[in-house]
């Protein structure tokens, strides 16, 4: 019932506008296992490229070990221990092979009146980032900074703020350095029908640039969601999302550029198959 953590400003916007929107082909193999053990072999096509991917998730009490490995020829591990001392505190610890420089320590905790996140490279001059939030699930400020000791720069510096109501929640979040200024606000019109609607403004200082998203989903029944959003540049998307078996959802969503109808109109579909909680299927063409 806190704040939650920084990351967690305008999430419900963002979800509303951006989320479960496909662009790219894709296909993943998940299999889980009776002791906690899962498995994904996936495959994504950006252009005419091709991406893969091994991911593999062990979790036993409150240890979780991730291990990813790609086409690239990297290999990420993430070892996530929850209640670490404290009730409230997580710690995360990850690295990428082979790149030396990648590892870092993470720790977060949550209060009923905070919520920090602090990291830091595992290098001899490393990267310090530290989040925090104050307040209650009402209201809250935030900032985000990172410090490079290398250089004794700071690479970034945000600050957010956060008003929930019963229905309501807005936003302000001053991102990239002060160079932008971005609102938004998320409506549960309806909670029997999840019946939502949203919007998120832009300014970019640098560039006199604004960017206007609107956005809006409703639940036709218990199973089936649908979801639309358009900016201020013309770009019209919409999403129909249906639960046709337990945790088995098909997804087909379309985008078109409403200055160049003729010319910029694109499909995509998703499909993701739970069977008997052992495989989950799931593949996106265009």
């Amino acid at each position: 019932m806190g704040p939650g953590l920084y990351s967690d400003i305008g999430k419900k916007a963002r979800d509303l506008l951006y989320r479960d929107y496909q662009t790219d082909q894709k296909f993943s193999l998940t299999t889980l296992t009776a002791n906690g053990v899962a498995i994904t072999a996936t495959g994504t096509k950006k252009t005419d490229l091709i991406f893969g991917e091994i991911h593999s998730q062990l979790r036993n009490k409150n240890v979780t070990v991730d291990v990813k490995a790609n086409s690239d020829s990297s290999v990420l591990t993430t070892v996530t221990v929850d209640e670490l001392a404290t009730p409230g505190l997580k710690t995360i610890i990850s690295f990428v092979v082979p790149d030396q420089r990648s590892g870092k320590v993470e720790l977060q905790y949550l209060h009923e009146y905070a919520g920090v996140n602090a990291s830091i490279g595992l290098t001899a001059n490393p990267v310090v980032n530290l989040s925090s939030v104050f307040g209650t699930n009402v209201l809250s400020v935030g900032a985000d900074v990172s410090l490079d000791t290398a250089t004794g720069n700071f690479t970034k510096y945000n600050a957010g703020l956060s008003i929930t109501n019963t229905d309501l929640i807005a936003s302000v979040v001053l991102n990239n350095k002060g160079d932008s200024l971005s609102a938004s606000y998320y409506h549960l019109v309806n909670p029997f029908s999840s019946t939502a609607v949203g919007a998120e403004l832009t300014h970019s200082f640098s560039s006199n640039e604004n960017t206007l998203t609107f956005g809006t989903q409703h639940a036709l029944d218990p199973l089936t969601t649908v979801k639309a959003r358009i900016n201020n540049y013309g770009k019209a998307s919409a999403l129909v999302q249906h639960q046709w078996r337990p945790k088995s959802f098909v997804t087909v969503s379309g985008e078109v550029d409403t200055t160049a109808i003729e010319k910029s109109s694109k499909i995509f579909s998703e499909a993701t198959i739970l069977h008997a909680c052992t495989w989950i299927y799931s593949f996106i063409f265009r």
